[in-house]
């Protein structure tokens, strides 16, 4: 009797051991297949939910993908997003502001955009900036940029494929509602495509991208690495050439047009100086001869 209840005793534990190990190696199997927390059930990506406070941590928005942050008023929130050539882009703000009992008058918000080399764009349609008093609950803000184009001058300032960043700020606050919790909502919306990128035929040689880092913070250790970097929209763009030093670099930075200018100056100046200097003391010393030999014709017609 006492071996039977042993031996059901060791079956019942093997069963038992058994059990627990089937519903621990399934376990990982489950979480794998739970759906990423990235994605919403519609299949379209998830709202960002944080801002960068400069250029350098704005946080990236994907295409289609929207921003709903909660912040502080009186921070300056910044978001950075692709954009190709051809496109027109619009981008959209929702502020909610806090209730209307804690605020102690109006506020005003304004929103920036910025190309990759951090040039302020201009809005060809939609209220940049709004101004709410101090019993209304929302100000809607939009900004639509010209069309990217595929190619442009230096000097022009035309929007160019590449990264851009959006600015957010109150601009005029009242110095109490500082720092109270607002609610912000961005949507970037992109129309056109790259077949009505203009100047026909014209490309840049990489797009305006420059390095994005979220969250993180430079330090002076720390050197790029010439490795390819990624747009927010997922291409690839090559990491810039490393700049050519020479010896006269770090007393002159480097040649180029205004020190031409300044040595044809100097040069022109030093003619000057000597073309003034002979004009000028010349003429007097020939004078002084030709009195001395006025002088002497009239001592000798004396004598």
């Amino acid at each position: 009797m006492r071996t039977l209840t042993t031996a059901l005793r060791g079956r019942l534990l093997a069963a038992l051991t058994g059990a627990t190990g089937l519903t621990l190696a399934a376990a990982p199997v489950a979480l794998a297949d739970a759906p990423s927390p990235s994605a919403t059930a519609s299949g379209t990506a998830a709202p960002v939910t944080s801002a960068g406070t400069s250029f350098l941590t704005a946080s990236t928005l994907a295409p289609g993908q929207d921003a709903q942050v909660t912040g502080s008023t009186g921070d300056y929130l910044y978001w950075a997003f692709a954009a190709s050539a051809g496109q027109t882009d619009t981008v959209t703000v929702t502020v909610t502001l806090p209730p209307a009992a804690d605020r102690h008058g109006p506020q005003t918000w304004t929103v920036d955009l910025f190309d990759g080399l951090r040039r302020r764009q201009a809005c060809t349609a939609g209220p940049q900036s709004g101004t709410a008093a101090q019993n209304t609950g929302t100000i809607a803000l939009s900004c639509t940029l010209r069309q990217i184009r595929s190619w442009a001058e230096p000097w022009s300032g035309d929007p160019l494929p590449g990264t851009y960043y959006v600015r957010l700020f109150a601009g005029d606050v009242p110095q109490s509602d500082l720092g109270l919790a607002t609610q912000f909502q961005v949507h970037v919306a992109a129309s056109g495509n790259t077949d009505d990128a203009q100047p026909e035929g014209g490309s840049l040689k990489a797009p305006l991208v420059p390095p994005v880092n979220p969250g993180g913070t430079g330090t002076p250790s720390a050197a790029p690495t010439p490795t390819a970097a990624a747009t927010p929209g997922g291409a690839t763009v090559a990491a810039p050439a490393p700049v050519t030093s020479h010896w006269y670099s770090g007393l002159f930075s480097g040649w180029n047009d205004r020190w031409g200018w300044t040595l044809g100056g100097a040069v022109l100046a030093a003619l000057a100086g000597v073309g003034g200097y002979t004009l000028t003391r010349h003429p007097r010393g020939h004078r002084h001869e030709v009195r001395r030999t006025v002088t002497r014709v009239t001592e000798r017609e004396i004598v």
